[in-house]
């Protein structure tokens, strides 16, 4: 069987040769850092959740109807009636906050150990293109169940677009391609979330490798590899990404799979942060439900909107602040001015800071699926010593400390103490 097996490869490898090239040069002899730690695992696993996506979607595509009189109903006949459909369709739900969940920790990283920096800054920015698609991947498929959350979550946040000056209106009626969210929005985001989008995350997902191993991964400290070599003109401190790292994230693959698992037959729903409850209820479009909130990856960006106040009755500024807030990620590298990357060697201004913007990352993303009665309504919204809502101050001062922590960091990164970096490694 060996020989035959071999066999088969020597005919396909000598008429495709190009496979067993790229197998080499981004596996079999790509050298990466030996001392790779925990947080290096969510690259890899936010590859395999976006394969488990891909395959869960198409099984789903093939009996959910993009139909406004039809969806909710196919998505009822999945969970119920088909073979397999309600483990297909959990699959895909909790798949979805599970991307989000490995792409925030894999973007941690990045701030952890200075992945963003010199050379890397590509890597970075296509991380980031990376993040936003993925952002409207999830935004498009979130209408589609066709549930009462999903249809006001659709409608509050493409109303949005409609606060832009001049261009608004026309905006949000071409995002929804009608007067209101209707049929015609429905198939719009259908085609969107199944076809383009998809697509274009495997091609920036390509991209983002390639840029990656045309500089080098980065490591816990921060050391460039290629500076010391061996005789054959490997790096000393690197180690061939197979069979060291397959073994190593396939580890991390089944220990997430186990997570993954426990939450898919146990707690599919997760209190109603991953399926919201009002989401079983049909679309109605004359009856809104109390309480309208983005699902719990867009909670802190949806917080810093409603923190700011509208101006001239418009809540542009919000929007606004809320663009502000995703977009900055874009030019990390060039607003840290620190000399060092990893957090192994800076000095406690860097990570007090560090510190402070997870508190508030996640304080934020808590205030947002806090309902809006609890933010109150003030006579004079500028006025700081009305203090009746409490919520509503601390979500403006997380918003403020949010921004901070970019606009300073060209400042307190620079005046920073650092400690010298190592040659090499450190095992």
């Amino acid at each position: 069987m060996a020989s035959r097996l071999m066999a088969l490869w020597n005919w396909f490898d000598a008429r495709m040769p190009t496979a067993a090239e790229q197998w080499r040069i981004h596996a079999a002899e790509y050298y990466a850092p030996k001392n790779f730690n925990f947080w290096y695992f969510f690259g890899s696993l936010a590859l395999l959740v976006l394969v488990i996506q891909i395959v869960s979607g198409i099984f789903l595509t093939m009996n959910y109807k993009p139909d406004a009189a039809l969806a909710f109903g196919s998505v009822e006949y999945i969970m119920r009636d088909v073979p397999g459909g309600w483990i297909i369709r959990y699959i895909h739900s909790t798949g979805a906050s599970a991307f989000f969940i490995v792409v925030y920790l894999h973007m941690f990283r990045g701030l952890l150990y200075g992945s963003y920096k010199q050379p890397r800054e590509l890597v970075w920015i296509f991380g980031v293109v990376i993040y936003l698609s993925l952002m409207g991947e999830a935004f498009f498929g979130y209408l589609l169940p066709w549930g009462q959350m999903s249809y006001w979550g659709a409608q509050v946040i493409v109303n949005l677009f409609g606060t832009v000056p001049f261009i608004g209106p026309d905006l949000a009626l071409w995002i929804r391609g009608d007067y209101v969210v209707s049929d015609a929005t429905l198939n719009r985001f259908f085609a969107l979330h199944v076809i383009a989008l998809p697509l274009v995350l495997l091609g920036l997902v390509v991209v983002h490798l390639l840029a990656l191993h045309d500089v080098g991964s980065n490591n816990p400290d921060g050391v460039d590899i290629k500076k010391v070599k061996d005789a054959n003109g490997h790096p000393v401190d690197g180690i061939p990404f197979h069979p060291y790292y397959t073994v190593k994230d396939i580890m991390g693959a089944v220990v997430f799979l186990g997570v993954f698992c426990f939450v898919l037959f146990f707690v599919p729903e997760v209190g109603g942060y991953f399926l919201e409850y009002n989401n079983f209820i049909p679309a109605d479009p004359l009856k809104t439900p109390p309480h309208i909130a983005p699902v719990w990856y867009f909670t802190p960006y949806y917080s810093i909107l409603r923190a700011v106040p509208p101006l001239f009755n418009s809540q542009f500024p919000g929007v606004l602040a809320m663009g502000v807030a995703v977009l900055i990620f874009f030019f990390l590298p060039w607003l840290d001015r620190s000399p060092v990357k990893s957090i192994r060697y800076r000095g406690s201004l860097w990570k007090a800071a560090l510190a402070i913007f997870v508190v508030v990352f996640l304080v934020l993303g808590y205030l947002g699926t806090e309902p809006t009665t609890v933010w109150g309504q003030f006579k004079d919204p500028w006025n700081i010593l009305d203090t009746k809502d409490v919520a509503t101050w601390v979500a403006r001062l997380c918003s403020i400390v949010y921004f901070l922590f970019f606009f300073l960091m060209p400042w307190y990164t620079a005046r920073d103490s650092v400690k010298p970096v190592p040659e090499r490694v450190t095992a």
